[in-house]
């Protein structure tokens, strides 16, 4: 039969001996495998969105200049913890670091919410298919000969999730504050509202929608509940968390080009580009 176990029959039709879907113990296929369609568009198109990203937020991270233009600061530099951040009028500009960091001072708050996107399930999924091919699609073989999951370093790590998904709640509480500054002109006077306020009302409004849709809030919200009936609140914010994970795929990309452009935006800004249109 073609779907043999023979490991000769494998030799015989080409295929070297080696691990994964062509071990001699699995069934004895030459292709890689049957489908006709352009499988590789998704993972190829995952790539480059993330390798964008990485590209773009890498520079602006270690640019260390232009992310606030009053009201408004950048979401990768917020809260601005260090002593050479550009002071900013009531916002989170707190000096934990001393004039020793010299360094950009937003790579010292980037891991929070990168460490929490890195260990997401749904971009577990993206990169792993996108850069590890592991594997590249459905019904598409992996080419490394073994497999050991997440129970070995690095990948093992993957496990911390639950505990960035707490300072992604800290960092996204942070962002609202710096958004509701927003309604502020540039003296520091209440009651305006430009366009950049939109920009940071999209942006925090889909990061909170990213955060709250993660598995991990999901089973802090209805997890150990052996009789929803017993727990009607917990199991109606369950229901909503839930409806949001049914989204986690979209919502997580919707926030990371928010999040992009919320940046490139104050950028603009804070360089002079254009001034922010202002609606009262």
């Amino acid at each position: 039969m073609a779907t043999g176990t023979d490991p000769r029959s494998a030799t015989a039709a080409g295929v070297p001996a080696q691990g994964g879907v062509h071990h001699p113990s699995r069934a004895t296929i030459p292709a890689r495998h049957l489908r006709a369609d352009r499988w590789w568009l998704a993972p190829a198109v995952t790539a480059a969105g993330l390798f964008a990203f990485v590209v773009y937020s890498t520079w602006r991270a270690f640019a260390n200049d232009d992310y606030y233009a009053a009201p408004y600061v950048s979401p990768f530099y917020s809260p601005c913890i260090a002593q050479n951040c550009v002071p900013m009028k009531g916002g989170a500009d707190w000096h934990v670091f001393g004039a020793w960091w010299g360094l950009s001072p937003a790579l010292l708050i980037l891991i929070f919410p990168l460490g929490f996107r890195l260990t997401c399930y749904y971009y577990r999924k993206a990169y792993y298919r996108g850069f590890w091919a592991s594997p590249p699609a459905c019904a598409v073989a992996e080419p490394h000969a073994t497999y050991t999951g997440e129970t070995r370093f690095p990948l093992i790590l993957q496990n911390v999730h639950r505990y960035f998904f707490y300072f992604a709640v800290i960092v996204a509480g942070i962002l609202t504050y710096d958004t509701a500054l927003g309604f502020r002109n540039a003296r520091g006077e209440w009651g305006h509202m430009g366009l950049g306020t939109l920009v940071l009302l999209a942006n925090i409004a889909l990061i909170w929608a990213y955060t709250l849709s993660c598995h991990s809030c999901r089973h802090i919200v209805g997890g150990r509940i052996r009789t929803f009936s017993k727990h009607p609140v917990r199991y109606r914010m369950w229901g909503w968390v839930s409806a949001l994970n049914a989204r986690h795929m979209q919502l997580a990309w919707a926030s990371l080009i928010s999040v992009a452009v919320a940046d490139f935006y104050v950028y603009l800004l804070a360089s002079g580009v254009f001034d922010d249109p202002r609606f009262f």
